[in-house]
C-alpha cells in the first residue's frame, strides 16, 4: 500500500480517528511496512553472503525488526476498538527494534550495500514510530 493510499483511507474512515496526527500515522504505517519489506529483503541477502555465518546475528534481528513492524503497523491501521495503551507499546516496541536493527546493519553497511539500506530505513521507521509516540502525549 503507498503512502497516498493510506492516507486516502484514513479520510474515508466512518468514525472519528479523535486526536491522533493523521499525517504522522500514515507516515508510521508508510514507515513500518517499507522496513517490513527492507528488513526481509536484507535477511535474504545476507543469507547469500559467502560469509553467511557473521551474519547470523543480523539474520535475526532483521527478521525480528520485520515482524514487529509488521505487527506495529496492522495495529495502527485498526481504529475500531482502539486503545491507546496497545498502541503505544506497540510503538515502543517497534521503535525499540528498529534501533537494534539498524544499529546490527551499520556494522556491516561498508561491506554490504543492503545492510546500509535496510539500516537507513529502520532509522526512519524508528524516528516515525517516536513522532507518531510523541504526538499521542
Amino acid at each position: 500500500m503507498t503512502h497516498d493510499t493510506t492516507h486516502k483511507l484514513l479520510d474515508t474512515y466512518p468514525k472519528s480517528l479523535g486526536n491522533i496526527d493523521q499525517h504522522k500515522l500514515a507516515e508510521c504505517i508508510a514507515a513500518c511496512f517499507d522496513c517490513v519489506q527492507t528488513c526481509t529483503t536484507c535477511a535474504d541477502a545476507c543469507l547469500g553472503e559467502d560469509m553467511v555465518a557473521k551474519l547470523i546475528k543480523c539474520i535475526r534481528t532483521n527478521l525480528d525488526c520485520s515482524d514487529i513492524c509488521s505487527a506495529t503497523g496492522n495495529i495502527l491501521s485498526r481504529h475500531t476498538g482502539y486503545d491507546a495503551t496497545v498502541t503505544r507499546s506497540a510503538l515502543q516496541a517497534c521503535a525499540t527494534i528498529c534501533m537494534a536493527c539498524a544499529d546490527e546493519c551499520e556494522q556491516h553497511a561498508g561491506m554490504h550495500e543492503h545492510c546500509r539500506i535496510c539500516a537507513e530505513a529502520c532509522r526512519r521507521c524508528e524516528r516515525a514510530c517516536k513522532d507518531l509516540l510523541a504526538s499521542l502525549e
